[in-house]
């Protein structure tokens, strides 16, 4: 058998992209394993493309993430959109004033479902992006800021913090989008 000279991979690597998240290699295990690894991914705002600091980050990540994998550590590389709502509600925001419309104006309700259809493009691009590149998370566990579940966790913390007279009010985080859910 001859190797070809030239390696094309767009010939190769969609297909094993896909079989290594369909397989659930990059799973963590649900037993008991005497060392577990665990990483949040930083994750990347919901403003667009990923651009050349994301992939910096997330190669070095995946890197640390495969290493602990290797060593028989129950591994978890867990990936999430938009970290805080900052930067997405600013875009979506932006985006609406080109239509010149105001999130004040048109109510809680049509501002969140307009977030929500801005992360379907842009939030699913990101995803695509890191697994054509091959990035070792636990997709099954993906979360976004606006996540029901997420959303309500993060309430939760806050109110203990302000309850135990932390200096971190859920009021200095009135831009963010959890105003909003």
């Amino acid at each position: 058998m001859q190797i070809e000279k030239v390696y094309e991979p767009q010939r190769f690597e969609p297909h094993w992209a896909q079989w290594w998240i369909d397989s659930g290699v990059f799973q963590a295990s649900q037993k008991a394993s005497p060392r577990v690894f665990s990483l949040v991914i930083p994750p990347p705002n919901v403003t667009g493309s990923l651009h050349i600091g994301h992939m910096l980050e997330h190669a070095e990540i995946d890197v640390t993430v495969r290493w602990h994998r290797m060593r028989g550590d129950n591994t978890l590389w867990l990936p999430g959109t938009d970290h805080a709502g900052i930067a997405t509600q600013m875009v979506v925001e932006r985006k609406l004033a080109e239509e010149g419309l105001d999130r004040r104006t048109m109510g809680r309700e049509k501002f969140i479902e307009r977030v929500w259809e801005w992360k379907a493009q842009y939030g699913d691009q990101i995803k695509r992006q890191m697994i054509r590149l091959g990035a070792s998370c636990d997709w099954s566990r993906e979360r976004f800021t606006l996540d029901p579940g997420l959303s309500r966790a993060v309430r939760e913390v806050f109110v203990r913090l302000y309850e135990k007279g932390s200096r971190v009010r859920p009021s200095c985080l009135s831009s963010n989008l959890l105003q909003y859910s």
